[in-house]
C-alpha cells in the first residue's frame, strides 16, 4: 500500500495546481511509466487511462488560483497533494512524494528527489496530474481563446506573456505571480 504523489502546475502563471495520488497494483504492472514531462501527450493520455484501470486506488485533487495567491504556490501544492492522499478510499501505509518536501499527512511520508523518474508510483501520479491539468487548460482555452492556453498550458512562454500584456489577466491568472502583477499594474 505504497502511495506515490506528485503535482503538475507549479510553474505556470495561470490555472490550478493539480496533484494525484496513486497506489499501484503489483499484480498488474504498467509498462512505460516515467516522469510525465519525458512522455509525449499521446503516451501520457494512454498511460493515464491504463493507470486508472489498473491501479488499486487513485485520486486527483487541486488548489485553485485563489488558494495559490493566498498561500503561495509551494503551500498550495502541498495542500493539493494532501487532498489527493486524503481522497484515496483506503489509507496507504507510506507515501512517497516527488521533490524535497512532504505535505502534512497522518500517514508516514518521505520525499524522493527525482521520484517521478525513479519510483513507478510517483511516475503514475505525475502522469495523472499532468493529464488532468492539461485537460483543464484545454477547457479554459474554450472560454479564453485569446490566451492560447491550448498551446502553452499557461506557462510563462514569450507568447503567453505577449498575450497577457495585450489582453490583461483573466480570472484564472495567478495574481501573486510577477508577470501577472506587472500586467495588472499596466492596466491601472
Amino acid at each position: 500500500m505504497i502511495c506515490g504523489v506528485d503535482e503538475a502546475g507549479r510553474g505556470p502563471i495561470a490555472g490550478p495546481v493539480v496533484a494525484a495520488a496513486v497506489i499501484l497494483d503489483p499484480e498488474q504492472p504498467i509498462e512505460g511509466l516515467n516522469d510525465s514531462k519525458k512522455l509525449s501527450a499521446k503516451k501520457r493520455e494512454r498511460l493515464s487511462e491504463e493507470i486508472k484501470a489498473k491501479a488499486l486506488y487513485w485520486s486527483i485533487a487541486q488548489s485553485d488560483v485563489d488558494e495559490i495567491d493566498q498561500l503561495n504556490i509551494l503551500w498550495a501544492s502541498m495542500l493539493a497533494m494532501k487532498r489527493a492522499v486524503e481522497a484515496l478510499p483506503e489509507a496507504p501505509t507510506e507515501v512517497l512524494v516527488d521533490g524535497n518536501r512532504v505535505p502534512d499527512l497522518v500517514v508516514p511520508a518521505r520525499a524522493v528527489v527525482g521520484g517521478d523518474a525513479s519510483e513507478p508510483t510517483i511516475a503514475a501520479a505525475s502522469i495523472l496530474a499532468k493529464v488532468e491539468r492539461d485537460r483543464q487548460m484545454l477547457e479554459w482555452h474554450q472560454t479564453y481563446p485569446q490566451y492560447e492556453f491550448d498551446r502553452h498550458k499557461a506557462y510563462g512562454t514569450a507568447r503567453h506573456l505577449e498575450l497577457l500584456k495585450l489582453y490583461g489577466p483573466c480570472v484564472i491568472h495567478r495574481r501573486s505571480f510577477r508577470p501577472v502583477r506587472e500586467a495588472l499594474n499596466a492596466c491601472d
